[in-house]
């Protein structure tokens, strides 16, 4: 009986996931997540991009718990130096790497994460099923020195060392992160262009894959995310962002009431309450009840290659192997939003304000 209570009154806590530099880069992103959140019964919460400074990396260094395990405690110094070696700016050119952030909360959200998805870090014969037996490796040579390491994700194992930690990327998220828009590398006579991308709330009516099977599908465009944030939008947000799909659908009907009844489903759907359920200009700016996950991508065609692969906005005409073909359901609930023009990816981005520094406001509010 004692058991059962101390299990029904556990305390929620924090709980976070770095995605490496590599894993990023080798587009393992959308996979992680995948894990991640269909694994796992604990909310993700927050997420922010970080281009971590020499500063940042050595006060996370000596304090990481990242890889504590009493079965193998040598891998400490392991992570120690890869985090000096692969979050820091790269040496010869001075330019920053990009590290995803993740935040979790729930019950047991460490142990949970750890044990049941993340993993430990071994060079044993593995199974594939953690992130770190499918996307990790360790590699030892004859002499049993260290041949190869890359952990693919590093996280906080316990709950006070969760703390210190969370504290330290806390104290450099309004420095070195948000907007990443200097850290990836092009070519003399490419301009880059950026577009939003919005995983709507239904890839999170439940624990599922979706949201990281999306982001998979996404990779395949070979561009850079350099912005991610979980988000609530409220419904100012909400009208302000769908504001010229009111003037479409009050060209497509007939009725000026049909018209209103449709974009207030979008506004339901988007934030989970309709503008007449939210009446005053405070119930209109709170947090939506829904969650959704934005995302920036940068590259050369951004907006196009997104689109391609995105698919129409009907599932059942978009083509194959496309976003909305493979996830949607219908015209409003079709998995995913995309900027279509370079104007309204300005426009959306603002409104969304993936700059702003949420992560910080989480992390100081947990810990009062």
């Amino acid at each position: 009986m004692g058991l059962f209570l101390k299990r029904w009154f556990m305390p929620e806590e924090l709980a976070y996931v770095l995605i490496n530099p590599y894993t990023i880069i080798k587009s393992r992103t959308g996979g992680v997540i995948a894990r991640l959140l269909a694994r796992s019964s604990v909310d993700l919460v927050a997420a922010r991009m970080f281009a971590p400074s020499r500063d940042l990396v050595d006060e996370y260094a000596k304090i990481s718990s990242g890889a504590n395990s009493s079965k193998h405690p040598y891998i400490q110094d392991l992570v120690k130096q890869y985090l000096k070696e692969n979050y820091s700016p790269c040496p010869q050119t001075g330019r920053k790497r990009r590290v995803m952030f993740l935040l979790f909360k729930g019950e047991d959200a460490i142990k949970r994460l750890w044990n049941e998805v993340v993993g430990h870090i071994t060079h044993e014969t593995v199974t594939g099923e953690t992130i770190r037996d499918t996307y990790g490796d360790y590699i030892k040579s004859s002499d049993g020195s260290t041949k190869y390491f890359e952990p693919a994700v590093i996280m906080g194992t316990d709950s006070e060392g969760t703390g210190r930690e969370l504290a330290v990327w806390a104290k450099y998220s309004d420095t070195d992160s948000g907007m990443l828009k200097e850290t990836v590398y092009y070519p003399p006579g490419i301009k880059p262009q950026s577009t939003l991308v919005l995983i709507k709330p239904d890839c999170f009516q439940w624990p599922s894959s979706r949201p990281g099977s999306i982001i998979d599908t996404f990779s395949r465009t070979g561009l850079y995310i350099i912005a991610v944030k979980v988000l609530r939008m409220s419904v100012a947000q909400a009208l302000e962002f769908y504001g010229p799909v009111r003037d479409v659908l009050a060209k497509k009907f007939n009725s000026k009431e049909i018209a209103e009844q449709q974009f207030n489903k979008i506004i339901k759907f988007m934030t989970g309450s309709t503008p007449q359920e939210a009446v005053s200009e405070q119930e209109r700016s709170q947090p939506g009840k829904v969650k959704c996950l934005a995302l920036v991508y940068q590259g050369q065609d951004a907006i196009k290659k997104i689109r391609a692969v995105l698919g129409s906005t009907d599932p059942s005409k978009a083509a194959p192997s496309t976003v909305r073909r493979e996830f949607g359901r219908d015209v409003m609930v079709n998995t995913a939003h995309a900027s279509d023009s370079e104007v309204n990816a300005i426009r959306e981005m603002a409104i969304i304000d993936l700059a702003q520094n949420d992560l910080k406001g989480i992390i100081g509010k947990f810990g009062k």
